[in-house]
């Protein structure tokens, strides 16, 4: 009887404790990369990725990086996510001078534990760009 007992609360304690937030700060993606397909060269496309801060303290974020001048963060939060709450991270690219298949990762500089989180990622195809009804 005291092993039943036993394994009724650890499986009580495990289903509480499942419902949990992440402790600290913690970057959630609601998708951390977007394949942008094919783009005529030379035309800028821009994509806004979403997150939510699902830890239990705020989220801050200090910086966007990127790998090249192609790629441009146009904006993020500067000021504190609380947990449970949503932001967004707008990310400019630049296909000019490129051709072909590109991977443009940018780095989210924050205080999330999770530091994992801290990229996301446009890709696509640079074809030429047409002219006239060729």
């Amino acid at each position: 009887m005291k092993r039943l007992m036993f394994l009724v609360l650890a499986l009580a304690a495990v289903q509480l404790s499942s419902g949990q937030s992440e402790p600290g700060p913690f970057l959630t993606w609601e998708k951390s990369s977007h394949d942008f397909g094919d783009i005529p060269q030379g035309e800028k496309i821009e994509h806004t990725f979403r997150f939510s801060n699902t830890g239990t303290q705020p989220l801050i974020i200090t910086n966007v990086s990127t790998q090249c001048g192609c790629t441009a963060p146009r904006g993020w939060p500067r000021d504190p996510i609380a947990p449970g709450d949503h932001g967004e991270i707008t990310l400019v690219f630049d296909s000019s001078g490129k051709f072909g298949r590109v991977n443009k990762v940018a780095t989210v500089i924050s205080n999330a534990s999770n530091k994992d989180g801290g990229q996301v990622l446009l890709s696509g195809n640079i074809h030429d760009k047409k002219v006239g009804n060729q």
